[in-house]
């Protein structure tokens, strides 16, 4: 086995391209960030992210190539994340894949940005296997999957309203804080006390493993507004503590339960949110707890990138799943 798969990522601010062989070396992972473009807006804009892809995204796929030492003859398939995200970034991604694969007669490959944060953690573990429950947290995205094999999953839990790091940027622009709002809140944190205000936690009861994160996001606000109608200061580490550690607290609870009631002893972690430290810690203490072997990948593999969408891909070309010429961009789509 010798496949190499070109894989294209621009579902948000980030252009990425990456080679992969047979699903879990990485050969290159080329990514090219938006965010000091982005910075000044407080959050990405749509119509600026998807005029750099185009600019971007013919230098990306270059240096992808260049980097791993092969050219498009070398190639096995091509692999593109067509959703979910912005649609006007994801068209840039996937116009530019069906392009490529019909000029070079090479199978197109269209892959779930989520599954591609799953196979994150193949790239990073090579021992992991089918079955396992898997978290996946970010800006978007809050699903407890488990994970049958590697195409097919079941879902046990999923956000009801706001994503965790969709709350987690939320509460930063209400700190002022700026973007990208859960890395410089996780900062913060760190230099307050998790225990100095009670914010809630929410359970939709026993066997429902589904999140709100919408409740903690007001009680914080209401928080900020209440101690400035008494004219009285707020601690901002303190307050950023407090509530990364509710939503820390939901994640691990809501992912180790369902775990638990399906019987399985290993537990994953992927998405932007799975780069957080405190969340990271509560797992590892969580998981020795109840005896279950912990996954994560490495940060560079946490945030949107190539590299898992050519590993998730190389799965889907294997089971020859193929897209053609009429593949969209699908900005909502599901599991």
């Amino acid at each position: 086995m010798n496949d190499l798969i070109l894989a294209i990522e621009s579902s948000c601010d980030e252009t990425a391209a990456a080679v992969v062989r047979d699903g879990r070396e990485v050969l290159s992972n080329v990514i090219s960030s938006q965010i000091p473009i982005h910075e000044r807006y407080g959050g990405v804009v749509p119509e600026i992210a998807s005029r750099n892809h185009v600019l971007q995204l013919p230098g990306v796929i270059d240096k992808a190539l260049e980097e791993a030492g092969c050219g498009f003859d070398d190639l096995s398939a091509i692999a593109v994340t067509y959703g979910p995200g912005l649609v006007g970034a994801l068209l840039t991604g996937v116009s530019a894949a069906k392009a490529l694969a019909s000029a070079r007669k090479l199978p197109l490959v269209a892959v779930n940005h989520i599954h591609g944060h799953i196979a994150a953690n193949y790239i990073a573990h090579k021992d992991l296997e089918p079955p396992f429950v898997c978290l996946v947290a970010s800006g978007g995205h809050s699903h407890i999957l488990y994970v049958k094999d590697y195409t097919d999953f079941e879902i046990l839990g999923r956000t009801r309203d706001d994503a965790a790091g969709e709350a987690f940027d939320k509460i930063a622009r209400v700190l002022g804080l700026g973007y990208p709002g859960g890395p410089k809140l996780e900062k913060l944190a760190q230099e307050g006390n998790s225990e100095a205000i009670p914010f809630p936690r929410v359970t939709f009861g026993e066997d429902c493993y589904d999140f709100s994160f919408s409740g903690v996001k007001t009680a914080v606000i209401n928080y900020v507004h209440k101690q400035e109608q008494k004219g009285e200061g707020i601690c901002k580490a303190d307050l950023a503590a407090s509530f990364q550690r509710a939503v820390v607290e939901a994640l691990v609870s809501h992912t180790m339960a369902a775990a638990k009631a399906k019987g399985c002893s290993v537990v994953a972690l992927a998405g932007g949110v799975s780069a957080n430290g405190a969340l990271r810690e509560a797992f590892s203490v969580a998981a020795e707890k109840e005896g279950m072997r912990l996954y994560y990948p490495p940060l560079i593999l946490c945030t949107d990138n190539a590299a898992m969408i050519g590993c998730a891909g190389y799965f889907a070309y294997q089971e020859g799943r193929f897209a053609d010429s009429r593949l969209n961009a699908v900005p909502n789509l599901k599991l």
